[in-house]
């Protein structure tokens, strides 16, 4: 038998949904949420058996700050979230207002509760496998799972794959990486269990890294950027415990919910494994990652103190992933975009957070500031991210929120972080409610402004 002559059958299931969400992730998930709340039947697919993506599977905790002016910029379903999280303690704020600490493990709990509250439905441990097209429009997709292949059929999809799987799939271009066509660097994380936070703190303190606040520790290290932690490192290269690359990025912080334990933002996968959507580049990271853990751990052990006793508490089950695939949108949003501080009649989220490119060359000088004379650096400024930036140019009812919306790489680089990924994805789930209700399904169909006044009055901020 070859592969051409295998033809396997496809079950179609005869009911529908109005919205079908591929991804319930950062975006996914809030997209879910919204849409359901907004009268659609939702169902997510997601590829694992939990919801939540980066911050959850990916353990990327806590939510990266995003404020003008010191107010959130980030609010509705966000807000909630938050709230959601302190109730059960798996949540914080800490001395400087910052409430964007999260244990990702509650995390998962309280999205698949918000998810199902809604009324959507979840469809854990699929994977989208390819779209049924009639011309410019999706009218389902096919899916696998336990169960084989299986047609789904809706009047709206959204793609919140984070790497714009459906919608490369149904013939959307799209950018990817920088310039040279390198992405962004990937990280593995992992907890460390068994730390004594007080003991570190005390440590830290005198060099600079300390907290009032064990419960909120957030330490760092990254080569010849000002770090008193260097020469520890320097040290661990010098007896072996450490490659020299490991210090590349280092960076820790604790987790409300679990009083013993670390969250740490790396080891940075090695610089040639960076395409996310390469499955024996993920493979090679999440082997790659696991070395430099042990690395990491040996290193904690014999040069932190209050780590002496610590362990392995869990390896992260997804790569950390930054930038792969970005849409070619009705827009397009660029640096310049950020810096100017520009906004848009059809705007869905406000950010300010700053370009952040992970650069996986060497000691490579970065082209781009977080100081500097434009509008962007007043402490009161924002950009905004306009609806056309979701919407994937040849297809008529398909939405793609989230890191994979239409930018430049250096935008993206700002726009990636959770809390606007949520904006971008409660917005996306309200705008397919509205499509499929209203418009056939076509996302281009409604009107931008009723969509902000619709937002507004779900509390978000745009």
């Amino acid at each position: 038998m070859t592969a051409s002559s295998i033809n396997l059958p496809v079950k179609v299931l005869e009911r529908g949904w109005d919205v079908i969400v591929c991804g319930g992730g950062t975006a996914g998930t809030i997209a879910g949420i919204a849409a359901a709340r907004a009268g659609a039947s939702v169902l997510v697919v997601e590829a694992l058996g939990s919801v939540g993506g980066s911050g959850t599977n990916a353990q990327v905790t806590p939510l990266m700050r995003n404020v003008s002016a010191g107010v959130n910029l980030n609010r509705g379903l966000t807000d909630e979230l938050k709230r959601r999280l302190n109730e059960r303690g798996d949540g914080g704020t800490d001395a400087n207002g910052n409430d964007n600490w999260f244990n990702p493990e509650g995390m998962k709990y309280v999205l698949e509760r918000m998810l199902l509250e809604s009324g959507a439905e979840l469809l854990y441990h699929t994977h989208v496998v390819a779209p049924v097209m009639e011309g410019e429009r999706i009218a389902g997709i096919i899916v696998h799972n336990k169960g084989g292949l299986q047609q789904l059929r809706a009047a709206v999809f959204i793609d919140a794959t984070g790497d714009a799987d459906l919608a490369v799939l149904a013939g959307v271009p799209t950018y990817s990486g920088d310039d040279d066509g390198i992405h962004q660097a990937m990280s593995l994380r992992f907890a460390l269990a068994g730390v004594d936070l007080a003991r570190l703190n005390a440590f830290l303190g005198p060099l600079g890294q300390g907290s009032s606040d064990p419960a909120f520790l957030h330490f760092w290290m990254v080569w010849e950027k000002g770090s008193r932690l260097e020469p520890l490192f320097h040290e661990a290269v010098s007896r072996g415990t450490l490659l020299e690359r490991d210090g590349d990025y280092f960076q820790a912080f604790s987790v409300p919910g679990r009083p013993n334990e670390l969250s740490f933002n790396c080891p940075r996968i090695r610089a040639d494994l960076n395409d996310g959507t390469d499955p024996w580049t993920l493979t090679g990271a999440q082997i790659d990652g696991r070395e430099g853990i042990e690395r990491l751990i040996a290193f904690c052990r014999e040069s932190l103190p209050g780590c002496e006793a610590a362990y392995l508490g869990a390896y992260a089950p997804m790569v950390g992933i930054r930038e792969t695939r970005r849409i070619q949108g009705d827009y397009l949003l660029t640096l310049d975009d950020i810096l100017e501080c520009r906004t848009f009649p059809d705007a869905v989220c406000r950010n300010h957070y700053p370009v952040d490119i992970h650069t996986v060359r060497a000691r490579e000088k970065l082209q781009h500031t977080r100081t500097g004379d434009a509008p962007y650096f007043r402490p009161d400024a924002y950009h905004e991210i306009p609806y056309r930036a979701l919407l994937p140019v040849g297809v008529q009812n398909l939405l793609v929120p989230g890191r994979s919306a239409s930018a430049t790489f250096e935008a993206q680089s700002a726009i990636r972080v959770q809390q606007n990924c949520h904006s971008m994805g409660e917005a996306a789930g309200l705008a397919a409610a509205i499509a499929a209700h209203l418009h056939g399904g076509d996302v281009r169909a409604l009107d931008a402004g009723e969509l902000r006044l619709r937002l507004r009055a779900l509390g978000a901020n745009v």
